[in-house]
């Protein structure tokens, strides 16, 4: 089993597309994350949508979860709103991490170890200069458990 076998077409968003327009499509389709294209429509970054949410969720109740447990419900709900005028380019990692992108011909095992390596919930699959899709976790992990 090869990773042209297991791939699917997968959404791709821009270093400019607001932050509201990606989550609303990692929640409308479900997804375990975004890859995020450069202007030749090449991936760039794999976002995991952790990632994303992680800009609606204030900095301090990140470094101290007991503040998270104190905010009142009402308040809590509107944490959504800081995501507001945000782009993807404001979601990446400042250091480039290693980027997980395969060609058709990866194993399964390769898949699984540059997910496991790369913490990416999906890898990009490219051919030719062209993104073809992306071969998720779920798919990964139902093939690997029907053989």
């Amino acid at each position: 089993m090869r990773a042209r076998d297991l791939v699917a077409p997968f959404p791709t968003v821009g270093l400019d597309t607001p932050v509201v327009e990606a989550a609303r499509l990692l929640a409308d389709q479900d997804l375990p994350g975004l890859i995020v294209v450069d202007e030749r429509d090449l991936p760039r970054s794999i976002l995991p949508g952790t990632q994303v949410l992680r800009l609606a969720v204030p900095t301090y109740c990140q470094d101290d979860p007991a503040l998270a447990r104190v905010i009142d419900e009402a308040h809590a709900d509107a944490f959504l709103r800081g995501m507001q005028g945000r782009t993807v380019r404001e979601c990446l990692p400042p250091e480039p991490r290693e980027l997980p992108v395969t060609d058709p011909d990866a194993t399964v095992l390769e898949l699984a170890a540059l997910m496991a390596r790369t913490r990416s919930p999906l890898v990009a699959v490219v051919e030719g200069g062209s993104l073809v899709g992306a071969v998720t976790l779920q798919a990964l992990l139902d093939r690997m458990f029907t053989v």
